[in-house]
């Protein structure tokens, strides 16, 4: 068999689950993640049953990929805006980070959907996988942007909560220690407050709660980043 005939076939192979996946995202899109499976996707295609499980052997298969593949889409775009920015500018890489979720979630807002909001039914990850690897990238990038800017946010916290190790996940708190040695577990919390008001307004708008309220979202979420990065005492 000619390397031509390899290539070919590996080709089409490709081509065909790209379309596999489309049409699993179409189908979410649709009728919430509950109506991917791969007897639809077979229908949908005009393929036997048989001859999609060949592509994957399960639906779970299927939805780990889906998951490793939006989630590396969406942390690629993100770490791209944060290292277009200088280093020596916190403020602008928090900034860089947020837009670039923002617009990657309007692009991809099935995907949004998927990795960060509505659960699959039944669907159990496993323990690594193309999706845990993106999930650690996006911890570690967070984490990575206040540790970054920690020196100048501990100095603006004001009197509160005194957080232990002993707050956080056992994981995470390893993670953290092992690779942010200087970042006190005040700094944890405060990447989870750093995360939440990203992300907050972005699920607003993907799941058309904002939309309904005004013309322009883009302005809140910008008004929204400016006023974090201000009360963390950072100039971009």
């Amino acid at each position: 068999m000619s390397d031509h005939t390899l290539s070919r076939r590996d080709r089409l192979r490709a081509q065909t689950s790209a379309e596999i996946k489309a049409i699993a995202m179409k189908l979410m899109a649709d009728g919430g993640p509950d109506a991917i499976s791969l007897r639809a996707i077979a229908r949908e295609m005009g393929m036997t049953a048989g001859a999609i499980y060949s592509y994957f052997a399960t639906r779970d298969d299927l939805i780990t990929t889906l998951i490793g593949d939006v989630y590396t889409s969406a942390v690629d775009a993100a770490e791209a805006a944060r290292d277009a920015v200088p280093e020596t500018d916190p403020g602008g890489r928090i900034l860089a980070w947020a837009q670039a979720m923002r617009e990657w979630a309007l692009a991809n807002p099935e995907g949004f959907r998927l990795i960060y909001g509505d659960p699959v039914p039944g669907y159990r990850p496993p323990d690594d996988g193309p999706g845990k690897q993106a999930e650690e990238r996006a911890c570690s990038g967070l984490i990575g942007l206040v540790a970054a800017a920690w020196p100048t946010v501990q100095a603006r916290q004001s009197e509160g909560r005194a957080y232990d190790w002993a707050d956080f996940d056992p994981d995470l708190v390893a993670h953290v220690r092992k690779d942010f040695p200087d970042l006190p577990p005040a700094g944890i919390a405060m990447t989870l407050r750093v995360w939440g008001r990203m992300h907050g307004l972005i699920a607003l708008e993907i799941y058309g709660h904002l939309r309904a309220l005004m013309h322009d979202p883009a302005a809140v979420y910008r008004d929204e980043m400016h006023d974090l990065i201000a009360s963390l005492g950072l100039i971009s």
